[in-house]
This record gives structure tokens, sequence and C-alpha cells, in this order.
């Protein structure tokens, strides 16, 4: 055999994308190693936050990376998940800006998720690899593209899963090449939730507003 391909769809994954910006600008004026080694920091830390939330990484593509939430085995929340990640993406990237030593190489990053259909399969002979393809993957490509520095972009399907969850900014209808018009959002962060306990410890301390 010369290759293999065990493929599944899956009916609901969410696929997110990152890209730093000005990537190539400073793979101009960098010293290849150092530049290499960096990406490395952020891609490990990027792999230690998506096992925490039970996301899989699928692959990097030069300075982009790129993982999936509900695959190979169905998750519960994968939404949900992924927007929680890519917060803790961008937290890790401002970090980032503020411990690196000077003449080390600092970035933006912006991050793109979508929410749908996939199909998902081992390809390979020698090295295997675990991919994934269709619309959904595109879409979540073009995200990223449409986002900006510091910001996550994501789809109309991936904003009604995690709507209730996260405060998010519509930012229009744009045209999507091969998919014609669509809604995009900003995920501003966390919905603040009114809680009772702190309600009920006011009432208990007779406080009375």
């Amino acid at each position: 055999e010369y290759g293999t391909v065990k493929a599944k769809k899956f009916q609901s994954v969410t696929v997110l994308f990152t890209d730093f910006i000005s990537f190539t600008q400073h793979s101009e004026q960098t010293d290849a190693e150092l530049l290499v080694n960096t990406i490395g920091v952020y891609f490990n830390a990027f792999d230690d936050i998506i096992e925490k939330y039970g996301l899989e990484k699928i692959k990097t593509i030069g300075d982009s990376y790129m993982c999936a939430g509900g695959l190979p085995e169905p998750l519960e929340n994968h939404a949900t998940r992924m927007v929680n990640a890519a917060f803790e993406f961008l937290a890790f990237v401002n970090e980032m800006k503020t411990k690196q030593k000077k003449g080390k190489p600092v970035f933006d990053m912006r991050v793109g998720i979508n929410t749908g259909p996939v199909v998902a399969g081992v390809v390979g002979h020698d090295k295997f690899s675990y991919d994934i393809w269709g619309d959904t993957v595109n879409v979540a490509a073009r995200m990223e593209r449409m986002s900006e520095g510091g910001k996550i972009t994501i789809s109309e399907s991936t904003y009604r899963l995690i709507q209730d969850e996260f405060d998010c900014e519509y930012r229009g209808e744009f045209d999507v090449r091969n998919k014609g018009t669509m809604k995009l959002y900003y995920v501003i962060g966390k919905r603040k939730e009114k809680s009772p306990a702190v309600l009920s410890g006011m009432q208990k301390d007779g406080y009375k507003g």
C-alpha cells in the first residue's frame, strides 16, 4: 500500500486557526533559528492549553496553528471550550510581549473559529497524520484571515453555540469566498453573571442597597 485513509464524518466540530501578524516581516529581520525557537515556545503553550480543554491539535502550517474540538471523539460544549482556549492563546501572546527580552521577536495574533461538519482521517504510509477536510475548515481559515490582531472572529454557526456564555460584537455581513454573504462576530469576553451567592451574602450582612 502506498497510502492509507481512514475517513469518518463528524456532524459538529469546531475548528480554530491562528496566525501571527507581520510574521513575514519578522522572518526577514530575525535570525532563522531564533524565530523558529520563538514560534515553538508559542505553539508548545498552545498545545498545553488545548490539552486542558480536551481539544485536538491538527497541525501547524508555518506560523499558523490549527486545532479542532469534537473529534476524534464527540465532545460536549466543544465550541465553548474552543473559545476559552482562544482567549488563553491571546493571554499567552500578551504575556510574551512583556516577558520577551529585547531583540527577540514578539507578535500580535489573530484568531478565527467556525463550527460545522468535517471529514477526518489518517493519511500517509510512512508518516501518518490526522487531518480534517471540508467547507467548515475552509470557513474557519477565512474567519482567521478576516480577524484582527488580538481578536477572535467567529462565524454565525459558532455564535449560536456560545452566545449564552460569551459577550459578542456583531461585525456585520461580509462576502466570504465560495460562501457568499456571512454574518461575523467578535467574541469580547465571558458574560458576567449575577451571582445569587453574592446577593445572599449581602442580605446576611444586613446590606439593603
